[in-house]
């Protein structure tokens, strides 16, 4: 089956056009809007939703867009800044764990329920398959967990013999006011209700974060000057 064969059926049996599910998925995790704000906007273009119908579109679109996007995606730089945020769900503090570059790209990111050394190797598992290479350094705060899950990585894949560790609250700002751009959006959501959910709906805001830093390179695509539908049509059909 083609790209363009793939994508028809993506969106086959739904109600609603693709370009009306893209349009909210997209609006949603970029922009400081809730559900029932995208609701009524829609409604002023004459379209009829319920805040439940965008949170699943949410939840079915989500991985097949990282999948997509992930074919451009750009090697970010081997110098990572590591830290941790927090979010809640059901009431309870959950961490997220994130890493951008000297420039401020974002690494790769996982959403755990505990904040320990293993889920700190978690995270750093994922960021080693996404970028298929290891930081030459890595900087992070004082928390001792993360500290250690450094230090043994290379006991479980040698490909991290070579980083180098380092402590610095000065160079980790930079994480830190990246951590803005996703607590900002998270705002407006007025919380999660599931684990699953939370999880799905951050990949989409990082997803969305990403392409707002120019992290995809889409030369091949030739879409110079062309808006954001053209592109997202261009990028899931390719």
């Amino acid at each position: 089956m083609s790209r363009r064969n793939g994508t028809k059926a993506l969106f086959a049996g739904r109600h609603f056009d693709r370009e009306v599910i893209l349009l909210c998925v997209r609006w949603y995790l970029r922009y400081k809007l809730s559900l029932r704000d995208l609701v009524e906007m829609m409604a002023e273009r004459g379209l009829e939703l319920a805040h439940t119908t965008i949170m699943r579109w949410v939840q079915r679109y989500v991985p097949e867009f990282e999948k997509s996007w992930a074919r451009y995606a750009r090697k970010v730089g081997r110098s990572w800044r590591v830290d941790e945020t927090y979010l809640k769900v059901r009431g309870q503090w959950v961490y997220l764990y994130r890493a951008v570059d000297k420039e401020g790209n974002t690494v790769d990111f996982r959403l755990c329920p505990k904040r320990d050394v293993a889920a700190a190797k978690a995270f750093f598992r994922k960021a080693l398959c996404t970028q298929g290479r290891a930081p030459l350094r890595i900087t992070l705060d004082g928390y001792a967990a993360s500290h250690r899950a450094v230090r043994e990585m290379p006991s479980e894949n040698e490909v991290w013999k070579h980083t180098k560790l380092r402590s610095s609250k000065y160079l980790n700002n930079l994480i830190e006011q990246d951590h803005r751009g996703i607590k900002s959006r998270n705002g407006p959501m007025l919380g999660f209700k599931r684990f699953n959910y939370a999880a799905i709906t951050i990949a989409g805001i990082e997803l969305l974060r990403r392409i707002h830093k120019g992290q995809f390179a889409l030369g091949s695509l030739r879409l110079k000057d062309q808006a954001a539908p053209a592109i997202w049509n261009a990028v899931l059909a390719a």
